[in-house]
C-alpha cells in the first residue's frame, strides 16, 4: 500500500523560509516523477514542484526561484526547500507520484495528511 508522509511545516513570517519532507512508502519510487501540490483553504489542489528520475524540475510560476524540489532516492523522500515565503503560499502542502514527467494529475489516489504551511505576520 502506497504512502506518503508529510512533514516540516509549520508558522513563518513572509520573507521567512521552510523545508518541507515528505517519506513515500509502498512502491519503488525511484524511477517516478515525484510532486508537491499545495491546496489552499477553499480552493482545489493544485501541482507547485515535480522532480522526475533524472533530476528534471519544473515548477509553478508564482514559486519559480523560491521554491527548490529536490529527492533523496535511496530513501524515497522528497525535499520542498521553500524561501521568500509569501501569504500567498500558505495551504497543505501533499506529496505524490506522476506517472510520467508530462502530468499534472497524480498518479496514486491516494494522499497523505498533508503538512499545513502558515505565512503570516
Amino acid at each position: 500500500q502506497v504512502q506518503f508522509v508529510e512533514s516540516g511545516g509549520g508558522l513563518v513570517q513572509p520573507g521567512g523560509s521552510l523545508r518541507l519532507s515528505c517519506a513515500a512508502s509502498g512502491s519503488d519510487f525511484s524511477s517516478r516523477t515525484m510532486a508537491w501540490y499545495r491546496q489552499a483553504s477553499g480552493k482545489q489542489r493544485e501541482l507547485v514542484a515535480k522532480m522526475s528520475s533524472g533530476g528534471r524540475t519544473r515548477y509553478k510560476d508564482d514559486v519559480k526561484g523560491r521554491f527548490t524540489i529536490s529527492r533523496e532516492y535511496g530513501k524515497n523522500t522528497v525535499f520542498l526547500q521553500m524561501t521568500s515565503l509569501k501569504s500567498e503560499d500558505t495551504g497543505v502542502y501533499y506529496c505524490n507520484a506522476l506517472t510520467s514527467f508530462i502530468d499534472v494529475m497524480p498518479r496514486y489516489d491516494y494522499w497523505g495528511q498533508g503538512s499545513q504551511v502558515t505565512v503570516s505576520s
